[in-house]
């Protein structure tokens, strides 16, 4: 065994091996896999191993797209049967949410070049007789999926990794992970340690037990998951062909031939946790006892639907562990607080995702970044404050409603809150609907009562007028918005601007009281975050950036060592925030400080340390609403007290809370972007209208990845669209993010923010799109259906900048 490798991947499933595969695919040779027991062990040797192409997440579904054309090539590749399977399959609407979900994810195949398209009721007759398809609104085939052996494909990867240099040591438990001084790790088994710079934790069933002897909890639970396969039905025998699998997530089931049968699988309301304290370390290739009951009302949709399973006889009962993320998607990527530590744990659809994710897995190890921007997959989303009990909760949510439709906008209940602020059980009172946040709590929207909760659909809800009021307030008089959510840094110490002008590509503001917005530039040169960066005293900094991705940041911060002297700390539990704006704010927020906001004495970016209410706040002339506005930034233990202020000094105006919900609507009025729909890794800085704010006159992280990007003409472009109103009025919908656009047919970009603009009363949304621009007729897909659009040459609310300013 070596006793030194550029990464040691630990845990021999489906997932290991195609990380292992995916690094030597990409030219490393000198890598490593440990597993404790057989290859397969855990979870994958018992997966049903069905593969399917689309996911409601376009960067998914591409990474599945990839897995399912990829198991082929392996084969030829490697000589080693991934006993691929591919009939088809066909997916079933019973309902116009579903139709709406599957016409949508149509038009994105279209657009991305993937095999995934209606057919007609009598089509998919042909395909699949077995199936009653009464009640059946829409069919979808896609003629590629299937189903693959997981043993197969395990093996592939592991032969197709050996044949490129790597290692694979089969019953050789890690013991022990530990780091070293110079930043690389030592493994240690009982035939040897082995030191490598990468660690990667690909332990499935044990990635909690691995996590922890590097001193990492991951938020990962295991459940029961079932399974079973019938006798030999003659239906099946003497169709002639394999059918293609049934996916009718209305009924809460899957279905696939196997053999001469069907296997029918199924997400129970009454799920089962398992392994809550641990997984045991003598588990591996076992299985639970049979609990059909469990399963029967999901039995019973299948039945329903086809008939022939009814009559059929039970062959097996397949009862494994699978192990969950708190949203089921898999934790991925390098630990933000730890050099070379890489997770790839909580897979769900591990055989449609499995060649996808090791190419990710691979590309982030070896050259720092993926293709894609995979923050949906990014273990950074969670931290600290997804607990045991949260992590518990959402699981059985997600489990139970794994079928369920994730429609826009949708906040699930489970395992909140989990972080709250001290106006929390205020703004309860006052009406609030929550959403989540890292975890935090922050007000969606204001209803007339409270313990409102949302309706979820893909057309307008319930939540669309009062937002609607929301807007208009502010527009016309004012609002307060509580951005506490936002993360908050202090940069401090006689090396802080230099620090900081060495983090972003913008230069940093050298007056005290200036502040300005700045890009973070990613390893291809693309957008890794927009921050706006005030200067509060000679040697001490503010930056504000995206709450979200604040742990996702950790990781390019740490790049640039900080200067003896200066220190860099998140303030974001520490300190609140609102931002009070509209035409009439500095008349209200005038009453409740002796601190002139007049233009002249208070201009736009500028800022200061002043009084509000009694209060010491931070108080920034900017606002994300594009309306005239500040930002108030003050001591969490004050924030019940000057929110109580605030809301006081706007009764006169008749001015009042606005939720998440209309600050979406008021800036993309405006047509600002916002970090994970408009601004990601993908996009370079000219195609995001950001390139000004690089200044190449200095240097800054990734700034020759940055360099090369410029150099390069805009692949896309950046652009507000303006939707026709009689389509909208006729669908009673807005884009929201994924839709595609075409142009004659021909697809040329798709929707990342959508929102009405109340106070334009227009339906807008903002996008990419390549070969088009100012006055362009366009159509989006909103529903999955053409909806005429218009790409504007400005936005409709202030283009000039005179409210802004004024």
């Amino acid at each position: 065994m070596r006793t030194e490798a550029q990464a040691v991947v630990i845990g021999g499933g489906v997932i290991g091996c195609s990380i292992l595969y995916h690094l030597t695919k990409l030219g490393w040779s000198d890598v490593v896999l440990l597993e404790r027991d057989e290859l397969t062990s855990g979870s994958t040797w018992h997966a049903a191993a069905n593969i399917h192409g689309l996911h409601d997440s376009t960067n998914i579904s591409r990474i599945q797209h990839y897995t399912m054309t990829l198991y082929n090539a392996l084969e030829e590749e490697t000589g080693q049967s991934c006993g691929v399977f591919q009939p088809g399959s066909l997916y079933l609407a019973q309902t116009e949410e579903r139709e709406h979900q599957l016409k949508l994810q149509a038009a994105k195949a279209k657009l991305y070049g993937m095999n995934f398209y209606e057919i007609s009721i009598d089509e998919a007759k042909k395909l699949n007789p077995l199936v009653n398809y009464d009640g059946i609104r829409c069919v979808m085939y896609e003629p590629d999926g299937g189903n693959v052996d997981p043993s197969g494909v395990t093996n592939a990867y592991a032969v197709g990794a050996r044949q490129r240099g790597a290692e694979i040591h089969r019953f050789t438990p890690v013991t022990a992970t530990e780091q070293q001084d110079d930043g690389s790790w030592l493994v240690k088994t009982p035939k040897g340690d082995i030191r490598t710079k990468w660690v990667v934790n690909a332990a499935g069933l044990w990635g909690r037990e691995v996590a922890a002897l590097a001193g990492v909890e991951l938020p990962l639970q295991p459940t029961e998951h079932q399974y079973f396969v019938t006798e030999t039905m003659t239906d099946v025998a003497e169709h002639g062909s394999r059918l293609p699998s049934v996916s009718d997530r209305d009924g809460e089931y899957y279905l696939r031939q196997e053999g001469q049968g069907l296997l029918v699988g199924a997400y129970e309301k009454d799920m089962k946790i398992w392994a809550e304290e641990g997984t045991p370390l003598d588990f591996a290739h076992d299985l639970f006892p049979d609990d059909l009951e469990r399963i029967e009302e999901n039995m019973m949709n299948a039945i329903e639907r086809l008939p022939a399973v009814g009559e059929a006889g039970i062959k097996r009962v397949i009862n494994g562990p699978m192990i969950w993320s708190p949203d089921s998607n898999v934790l991925m990527g390098p630990v933000p607080e730890l050099e070379g530590y890489f997770c790839c744990n909580g897979i769900i659809p591990g055989f449609s995702q499995s060649g996808g994710m090791g190419l990710m897995a691979a590309q982030w190890i070896i050259e720092g970044e993926t293709q894609y921007d995979m923050f949906a997959w990014d273990m950074a989303r969670f931290d600290t404050w997804a607990t045991k009990a949260f992590t518990k909760a959402r699981v059985q949510d997600q489990y139970a409603h794994r079928f369920a439709i994730h429609f826009p906008n949708e906040e699930r209940s489970a395992g909140r809150p989990a972080r709250t602020r001290p106006i929390y059980e205020l703004q309860s009172e006052m009406g609030a609907v929550f959403g989540l946040n890292a975890g935090w709590e922050h007000p969606l929207w204001f209803a007339d009562q409270p313990g409102t909760k949302d309706t979820n659909g893909f057309t307008r809800q319930n939540w669309w007028a009062p937002v609607g009021e929301e807007c208009k307030m502010l527009r016309d008089r004012a609002g307060i918005i509580d951005i506490s959510n936002f993360a908050k840094y202090r940069c401090k110490g006689p090396g802080a601007a230099d620090w900081l002008n060495a983090v972003f590509a913008n230069n940093m503001p050298k007056t005290v009281g200036r502040s300005c917005l700045t890009p973070l530039i990613s390893k291809r040169g693309g957008i890794a975050g927009d921050f706006t960066v005030t200067r509060t005293a000679e040697d001490e900094f503010w930056v504000i950036g995206s709450g979200m991705a604040e742990r996702y940041h950790k990781r390019f911060f740490k790049e640039v060592p900080l200067p003896e002297g200066t220190s860099f700390v998140s303030m974001t539990e520490a300190m609140c925030g609102f931002n009070v704006a509209g035409p009439k704010s500095r008349e209200m927020l005038q009453q409740l400080t002796n601190t002139s906001l007049a233009t002249e004495d208070f201009p736009f970016m500028r800022s200061a340390m002043i009084e509000v209410a009694g209060i010491e706040v931070l108080a920034l002339r900017v606002s994300f609403t594009g309306d005239l506005g500040w930002e108030l930034h003050c001591k969490s233990e004050d924030q019940l007290r000057l929110y109580s202020a605030l809301l006081q000094a706007g009764q006169p105006f008749t001015a009042g809370p606005v939720g998440s919900r209309a600050l979406m609507s008021l800036r993309v009025e405006k047509g600002y972007g916002s970090w994970s729909r408009e601004y990601s890794p993908e996009y370079w800085p000219q195609e995001v209208g950001l390139d000004r704010l690089c200044k190449l006159d200095k240097d800054f992280l990734n700034k020759s990845a940055a360099v090369s990007a410029l150099e390069n003409a805009a692949r896309e472009q950046l652009v507000l669209l303006h939707l026709d109103e009689a389509d909208v009025s006729a669908s009673n919908a807005d884009a929201t993010g994924g839709e595609p656009i075409f142009k004659n047919g021909e697809g040329i970009g798709r929707v990342t923010s959508g929102a009405y603009g109340y106070s334009v009363g227009m339906s807008l949304a903002l996008g990419y799109v390549k070969n088009a621009g100012p006055g362009d007729v366009v159509d989006v897909m909103v529903l999955g259906r053409p909806h005429k659009a218009t790409i504007l040459s400005e936005p409709p609310f202030d283009a000039d900048g005179a409210v802004l300013r004024g």
